[in-house]
């Protein structure tokens, strides 16, 4: 009888640590090492283990004579995963005369696909078949931002495959517009697994870059129907704007998302948004909720905001992502592979 218990015991005991195992497996170790979504660091270690120094050597190459290049592939990125997951569907082309992401208003202004081209190029080269263009673009993304601005880089999990659709009719209802309100962000946020905390150290990344006239002059001109500009904008920093920005602007014009700062990944875009600098409606969204504001003023006065960032890209990065059997690895990252 004793005999029989014990058996039963240890039976008991193997299936607490298969499901042990399985949970830890679906989730992660915790210590930042283990599988998120089914990514994992270090994916192509033995397939193609030139994968990740091949991203860093062609993008190192190409900052020092395209200092724009990382706010690109960082909106790039944000853009890809906010519409069908991390799955390089933006970089998709139009099939058949159906617009792609890509061919979508808020999608016409991205820039740097030629980059992640000639990397796909290289490594299929090396490793033909092997990585994902969702990877290459999660990859380059991280090394653009890293370097030359900041040294706590977060480590990038890989083994995403490539989706096969991509449609411009599915951007607007997933991607945050720069007219969002603060309920409209936090609700697209929400709806992709992201936290307060990643809604405004995201909004960050707004340190760099530049935005068009178009996405910000409804602010400059009329906004109250008075012919004033928004009162919430600083009046003198309005007044530079209106000077930028002519009504009717120059669809080319640009300006800068973080005055005098914006070729620097630091945290001077929350010093300038508790100044009412914040130049797009949805960067000054962020003030309106207590708790976001609280977040801004955490960040502009110490450096979380680093490592909230490194943290949130990394949650960013597994959104809805394509793993295992699913989707592809495409030997063209704006075309899927042919299916015979």
């Amino acid at each position: 009888m004793m005999r029989a218990r014990n058996i039963v015991f240890v039976f008991l005991v193997s299936l607490l640590v298969l499901e042990v195992f399985r949970v830890c497996s679906a989730y992660g170790d915790g210590d930042g090492d283990g599988d998120v979504a089914g990514l994992r660091l270090n994916f192509y270690a033995e397939s193609c283990p030139n994968a990740e120094i091949i991203v860093k050597g062609i993008i190192l190459s190409r900052v020092p004579t395209n200092p724009t290049l990382p706010a690109k592939l960082l909106r790039m990125h944000f853009h890809d995963c906010f519409v069908r997951g991390c799955d390089a569907s933006v970089l998709l082309n139009a099939v058949n005369n159906v617009p792609a992401e890509k061919d979508s208003i808020p999608n016409a202004s991205l820039s740097g696909f030629d980059v992640i081209d000639d990397i796909k190029t290289v490594i299929e080269n090396k490793c033909p078949g092997v990585v994902s263009c969702a990877d290459i673009l999660a990859l380059a993304a991280r090394d653009a931002v890293s370097f030359p601005y900041i040294s706590n880089k977060w480590e990038v999990l890989t083994g995403r495959r490539d989706g096969r659709v991509s449609l411009s009719s599915e951007v607007n209802a997933n991607l945050p517009s720069p007219f969002s309100n603060f309920s409209t962000l936090w609700q697209l946020f929400s709806s992709k697994g992201l936290n307060l905390t990643d809604l405004v150290s995201l909004s960050g990344g707004h340190t760099i870059g530049v935005a068009h006239c178009a996405t910000f002059s409804n602010r400059l001109y009329n906004f109250t129907g008075k012919g004033d500009a928004d009162p919430s904008l600083n009046p003198i920093y309005a007044q530079f704007l209106r000077s930028q920005c002519p009504n009717p602007a120059n669809s080319a014009t640009t300006v800068e998302l973080d005055p005098g700062s914006s070729k620097s990944f630091d945290k001077n875009y929350f010093n300038i948004l508790l100044q009412n600098e914040g130049l797009l409606q949805s960067d000054a969204a962020l003030l309106k909720d207590g708790n976001s504001f609280q977040l801004v003023e955490r960040f502009s006065n110490s450096s979380d905001f680093f490592n909230a960032f490194a943290t949130s890209m990394v949650k960013m990065g597994a959104i809805e992502v394509l793993t295992g059997y699913a989707g592809e690895i495409r030997k063209r990252c704006s075309v899927v592979n042919p299916t015979n």
